[in-house]
Formats: structure tokens, C-alpha cells, sequence
């Protein structure tokens, strides 16, 4: 959840580290440090913002042409400069930057308590320095590499590592276990990072690191191996250039700009999958397995956060359209369970990054058991990528924003090309209700532009409720999972708890919350549940409740009963999710921004999560 960066080669490494680090804020962070070798071993951490460290650090007149450095999202011990990282152990040999966390921390901590190693901050991280060490001083003859390798043997949990050693001043070591790191190839110089991000300006040669993978860069050459020291195969693969894409252009920020991509990320999403006249969507990293999938005896979806509201709307579409039954899992609680998968089975893994720990964890479980296990992703290169046997890559661009936007309706079109495909090939769906389908989702982009130019109205929405405590958000049928995640993106970025509910239940129990405090958020556009969803907001005006709804263009009917009403176009109910969606973004971005929240960046969270 962290961000690491490190830099061997000629150039000064102080001002790559600390670019770096600002190319990885997005990932969510409390405090940030780098560290640099010049003969002697620098280390310069602080607790806030890398711009704080940049100065602090500035002052010093950092030098050096090797270095580490870090951004931490709290785990073990509160932020503080102590417990910011790089980290060194007791006697100054091993200097670290980790992600991941070292579940048998408290143990090595006592083992390395009694033999004489006392520590200065509350992190698991200054544990695996001071293992580190003790086993390069426990023999002469350990090279640093060897004491990482006999370290990490030890190791239970997850990390992704960069690593200095005081002795060898020659060589950044890298080591990962479900947290990922990236390897940079220059000429001379060699680039660690924890995603391609802050190297990319550098280099488009990359190698990504498997678990259990070590290598040991140094300036002229570069050695991968495992923790075992047996070789391992090196693929070298090739970044895109998307450095553009980090930079806000005329949007105040990040989050802004990413919803107004979207018309665009979804166009990018379908482009090449619809053909011109729209009778076929090709799918070509699913063709080699699509017989299997449509044999199969079911489907589970499975994602976190954001990911598992995209597979909730997918769990509708599939079992309308494709009628084969489908079951949406939270990959924290799947991968925990005893769940029972049939080797007949397909699984679909759902992640951003490619990187989300839970989200592996469950691809593992359900690989081992036989099933088809395919991915959705943003990452090229993730693991998910590499690990599942087949998958569709969405097409949003770099997301910075740490509450997802654009990636949420990159993998809502992928899913959406994917239940029709099925539905197709399964001839479960009517030729003419498919070409009805898929030519209205190739009009979707434009249709988003227009619910876009409605910004200033929503902000003058947002000022209104800006103020308020709670917030409820009221859908039925595939618009449901889209008041979750409405709801989700006002709580992330706000700080204003929101539920999202099925409008239907909201009867057993959330109604006790209505009174005139309260803003319920409404998607109703005029589909097969209008009559229903129109009962629901009547009774909401009863007890005095604020109505917020998402209405078809042109419907009348809502204009005496809601307080305010945004337009969406209308559209085929199984795609009213990827326009309905938008209002609720920009009203959660402006509420923010109303409230002086940090929306790119809010508090405790990060924008992938690889530890638990």
C-alpha cells in the first residue's frame, strides 16, 4: 500500500527518489523518506508530505548516485518520523524500504531482542532490517545477498523490498513476495520501484518481479534469482508512455479530471471489441478459453471496494441476458472461507491495479481447485495479469485519484462486452435485443459528455448538503450496486458516512434514519422499477426527508417530489449503470472540495491495496 523507489547509475539520486515519490502519492501515504549512499549512508524521513521531505532533506545538500526511498501507509505503529521509513538495523549495516507486512514480526522481534538488538521504532520493517544483519554478522563470510536470502527463509507475510547495505556500497538488493515491485533497465543504471510510475520518464524497459524473486542491481549489471539463489527466467517487457496522463492539466484535481476522462476511457474500453457494424464483440484475450466459458456451470465474480460493485452490476447483466447463474464474493472474505468451487466453474478476478492482496490471495485458492480463472485489469504486467489463465484488460489510463472513477466504468464496459458476448454465443438473447445492445453502448461516451456539462449544477447541489452528517443513496435492480457505490465515494472522499440500499428494503429498517437532515440520494431513471422507486421517494417526503434523484431526461413526474433532480439520457436499463454513475461522482467530488477534504489523497486510505 506503500510506494517504493530506488536509483543506481551516474545521475544524483536525490532528485529522482523525490520525484519518485511524488509520481507515487496517489498510492496513499502518512510520511515519506529516502535514503543515499556517498560513500558514507545518509538518511533523511519525515512524517507528512514528500514536498516536506523534499525541503528538509534540500537543506542538507543530499548527494549520492544510489538510493532508496519511501512513501508508508500505516500498519505497524502510528505516523511519526520514527516509524517512517527507510529503516536501519541496530548497527547501521542494512538501511530498508518495505511494503507488505511481516506477520511473525513479534517473534523475530523477541528472537532478535535476546540477542542483544533493541529497537527505535514500532514498525515490522526495522525487525527485518536487524534480521537482515544478523545474519550477515553471524558469518564473515555472508555476502548481503546471502543474509537477505537466509532472512527472508524466515519471513511469513508479504513484502516487496529495497534494501542498501553500508558494506557493499555498490548495490541495491530487491526481493518481493506479494507486494510488487518493477526493475527499470537503463544503460548504467538500473531503477526499483513498486510500480512503473516513477520510472517511467527513465526508461520502457522493464522487468516485473515474481514472488520469491531477488536481484542485486548494480551499476553495470543486474542478477535475478530467487531467495532459494536458483536462476529464474527474465521477461523483459515494455512500458507504454502515458506520462501525460499523471499530470492534472487545467483540472484542480486529479479526481476531476479522471471523471471527465471517462467518456473517453469508455470509448478506449470498447474500441476494437464492437466491430464497425456492431453484429460481433471480440473479446481476443478470452478467445483461446470462451468455449469453456460458456460450458461452464457458473460464475463467480470476485473484487474489493469499487471492483466488487462493478461485479455486482455484472452478476445482473450475465444472469439476464447469458441466464447462467452467477455469485459476487468480497475477495477479504472468499479467500477465508472453505468456498466450494467446481472445476467447471469460471472465476473472475476484478482489480485495478492487478495487485489488490485479497484479490490474489482468492485467484490462488480458486486456481488451485481447477476452475477457469480469468482477470480484469487496468495493469499490464500486474500479477492478476500473470497469473490468471486468461483475461481483458481495460483501457482507463493511469488512475491517480486514490477513489476510483475511471476504472470503475472501464471495468463496467468490459463486464457489460463480456455478458452479451456470453448472452451471444449461448443464443440465450434475441438477435434483434443484441443489436439494440450494443449499438446504444457505443453511444454511451457521448451521452456521458452530456451528463458532464451539467457540473456546475451539481456543485450548486452539492453546496446545499454539504454540511450534512449522513447520507443515504436508494436504488433498484442493476442501479442498485451504483447507490453502494455512489455511497462509497461520498464516505471516501467527504467523510460523510453513506449507506447504500436497495430501495426496496429500505422499509426493514433505514427509514428510522429520515428526518429533514437527511439527504437520500435517489437513482431513478424510467425503467421497469419507475412505478416502484417513485413510492420509495414518497415515502421519504413523508417523513420529511431531502430527495436528491437521478432522473430520465425529460421526466416530469419527479418535479414536485424531489427537492433537486439531475438529467441522465435515457438509455437500455442494463446500461443506465455507466451513465447514472456519473452525477454521483461529481456530487461526491464537489461536497468534498465544499468541505476542504483532500479528494485525490483522503486520509487512511491507499489506492492498492497489497496487504491485508
Amino acid at each position: 500500500m506503500c510506494g517504493i523507489v530506488g536509483y543506481i547509475g551516474n545521475r544524483e539520486a536525490f532528485p529522482v527518489l523525490i520525484n519518485g515519490l511524488k509520481k507515487l502519492e496517489y498510492r496513499g501515504y502518512d510520511s515519506a523518506g529516502v535514503a543515499l549512499l556517498n560513500g558514507s549512508l545518509e538518511v533523511f524521513k519525515q512524517k507528512g508530505k514528500v514536498a516536506d521531505l523534499e525541503s528538509f532533506a534540500a537543506a542538507k545538500n543530499p548527494a549520492g548516485s544510489i538510493g532508496i526511498g519511501h512513501t508508508r501507509w500505516a500498519t505497524h505503529g502510528i505516523p511519526s518520523d520514527e516509524n517512517s521509513h527507510p529503516h536501519q538495523s541496530m548497527n547501521g549495516y542494512f538501511t530498508v524500504v518495505h511494503n507488505g507486512i511481516v506477520e511473525n514480526y513479534a517473534q523475530l522481534k523477541s528472537d532478535l531482542t535476546a540477542h542483544g538488538y533493541r529497537f527505535v521504532s514500532e514498525t515490522d520493517t526495522e525487525v527485518l532490517a536487524c534480521l537482515f544483519e544478523f545474519f550477515y554478522t553471524q558469518n564473515s563470510g555472508n555476502s548481503a545477498e546471502a543474509a537477505v536470502q537466509l532472512a527472508l527463509s524466515k519471513v511469513v507475510g508479504a513484502y516487496g523490498i529495497a534494501v542498501l547495505c553500508s558494506s557493499e556500497k555498490d548495490k541495491i538488493i530487491a526481493a518481493r513476495k506479494g507486494s510488487p515491485l518493477v526493475i527499470g533497465l537503463g544503460t548504467g543504471e538500473y531503477f526499483v520501484a513498486s510500480d512503473a510510475s516513477p520510472i517511467a520518464e527513465f526508461t520502457s524497459h522493464v522487468v516485473y518481479l515474481n514472488d520469491y524473486d531477488l536481484v542485486v542491481l548494480q551499476r553495470s549489471n543486474f542478477t535475478l534469482k530467487n531467495i532459494e539463489n536458483n536462476p529464474v527466467s527474465l521477461t523483459v517487457s515494455s512500458l507504454e508512455d502515458r506520462i501525460g496522463e499523471t499530470e492534472k492539466g487545467d483540472f484542480d484535481h486529479f479526481m476531476l479530471k479522471e471523471i471527465f476522462e471517462q467518456p473517453q476511457t469508455i470509448e478506449e474500453t470498447f474500441k476494437g471489441r464492437l466491430n464497425p457494424g456492431y453484429s460481433e464483440i471480440v473479446l481476443g484475450g478470452l478467445q483461446n478459453v470462451f468455449p469453456r466459458i460458456v460450458d461452464a456451470r457458473r460464475i463467480i465474480i470476485i473484487g474489493c471496494g469499487t471492483s466488487w460493485h462493478a461485479a455486482l452490476i455484472a452478476e445482473y447483466l450475465l444472469e439476464e441476458y447469458a441466464r447462467i447463474p452467477v455469485e459476487v464474493e468480497y475477495a477479504s472474505e472468499f479467500r477465508y472461507r472453505k468456498p466450494v468451487i467446481y472445476k467447471d466453474d469460471v472465476v473472475i478476478l476484478i482489480s485495478q491495479s492487478g495487485e489488490t492482496a485479497d484479490t490474489l490471495a482468492a485467484l490462488r485458492l480458486a486456481k488451485n481447485e481447477g476452475a477457469l480463472v480469468l482477470g480484469i485489469c487496468n495493469v499490464v504486467g500486474s500479477s492478476l495479469a500473470r497469473e490468471t489463465e486468461a483475461g481483458v484488460y481495460t483501457h482507463a489510463g493511469v488512475e491517480i485519484g486514490v477513489a476510483s472513477t475511471k476504472a470503475f466504468t472501464a471495468q463496467m464496459t468490459v463486464l457489460t462486452l463480456f455478458a452479451l458476448k456470453l448472452a451471444k454465443e449461448k443464443s440465450t438473447i434475441s438477435a434483434k435485443e443484441f443489436d439494440v445492445l450494443v449499438k446504444e453502448l457505443a453511444e454511451i461516451p457521448e451521452k456521458g459528455r452530456v451528463i458532464l456539462q451539467q457540473n456546475h449544477r451539481i456543485q450548486e447541489i452539492a453546496a446545499k448538503y454539504k454540511d450534512a452528517v449522513n447520507a443515504l443513496y436508494l436504488g433498484r435492480g442493476c442501479l442498485f450496486p451504483v447507490a453502494l457505490e455512489g455511497a462509497l465515494k461520498l464516505k471516501e472522499i467527504s467523510y460523510i458516512h453513506a449507506e447504500g440500499y436497495a430501495a426496496g428494503e429500505m422499509k426493514h429498517g433505514p427509514i428510522a434514519l429520515v428526518d429533514d437532515n437527511l439527504p437520500v440520494v435517489v437513482v431513478a431513471p424510467q425503467d421497469a422499477f419507475y412505478e416502484k422507486i417513485v413510492s420509495n421517494i414518497q415515502e421519504i417526503k413523508a417523513r420529511k426527508g431531502n430527495v436528491i434523484a437521478i432522473i430520465s431526461e425529460g421526466d416530469s413526474g419527479l418535479g414536485e417530489l424531489a427537492d433537486d433532480l439531475i438529467e441522465i439520457p435515457g438509455s437500455q436499463p442494463a446500461l443506465a449503470p455507466l451513465l447514472a454513475v456519473l452525477p454521483l461522482q461529481l456530487l461526491a467530488y464537489h461536497i468534498a472540495v465544499l468541505r476542504g477534504c483532500n479528494v485525490d489523497q483522503p486520509r487512511n486510505l491507499a489506492k492498492s491495496v497489497t496487504v491485508e
